[in-house]
């Protein structure tokens, strides 16, 4: 029976044989099916060494993974097995996703883990969104931006609304090729403070993970030039 132990912060370094633990692999690839929620990767090793090993620490950069150990067993004499679990929540992701889980043993210093391990998830894009985010400087102009909506699937989707979270900023849906391609022109009503507004998309993918997304209207501090 798995332990589930969320994850937090990571952080990086290792190798496949380091310390002792001999990892079947080190690094996994996925192809997530379009309706998938989660998908798992599962990391076995063996402690190949003659001495006890103790995992005192396993950590991942994102709240979407969570790492399970074989039993909850953290010490493992020479020759002994476990596996160490990802499990990754597909959420609102799309495209290739790469994560890593980083795992220290005893001896190990804070800043290098003895071992990373990888996971590639390739999941099904249906809609595709470009920029992701758009942005004017503050006291700079204020003119409108677009972000592009396009579907990759050979089934049409159609966008059914876009709302805004924030009164500041203007916005307009244009169809360009109804259930392939639309258009967000998206204006801020005023430049003169910093704003921040999501745009919510809608739309009718039959695949609940693929019916929502998301854009934000960003205005800003100009970036610092070198």
């Amino acid at each position: 029976m798995f332990k589930l132990v969320l994850l937090s912060h990571l952080l990086l370094g290792s190798s496949l044989f380091a310390a002792g633990f001999k990892f079947t692999e080190d690094s996994v690839e996925i192809h997530a099916p379009a309706d998938a929620k989660k998908v798992t990767a599962d990391f076995k090793f063996t402690n190949t060494s003659d001495k006890v090993i103790s995992i005192t620490k396993y950590d991942a950069a994102c709240s979407c993974m969570a790492v399970q150990i074989s039993e909850g067993k953290l010490r493992y004499e020479p020759g002994e097995s476990g596996t160490i679990r990802a499990d990754f929540e597909l959420g609102n992701f799309s495209g290739t996703v790469d994560k890593v889980v980083a795992l220290w043993v005893s001896g190990d210093k804070e800043e290098a883990p003895s071992h990373k391990l990888k996971v590639k998830v390739h999941i099904p894009v249906y809609v595709s969104i470009d920029p992701k985010t758009v942005a004017w400087d503050l006291n700079g102009s204020n003119d409108s931006r677009t972000i592009d909506i396009k579907m990759e699937e050979k089934r049409r989707i159609r966008v059914l609304n876009v709302t805004c979270s924030s009164e500041t900023f203007t916005h307009e849906l244009k169809t360009i090729e109804e259930g392939r391609h639309y258009q967000i022109v998206i204006k801020p009503v005023k430049i003169d403070s910093p704003g921040l507004a999501i745009f919510r998309i809608e739309t009718d993918a039959e695949i609940s993970r693929h019916r929502n997304h998301q854009v934000f209207g960003v205005v800003r501090k100009p970036p610092v030039k070198p």
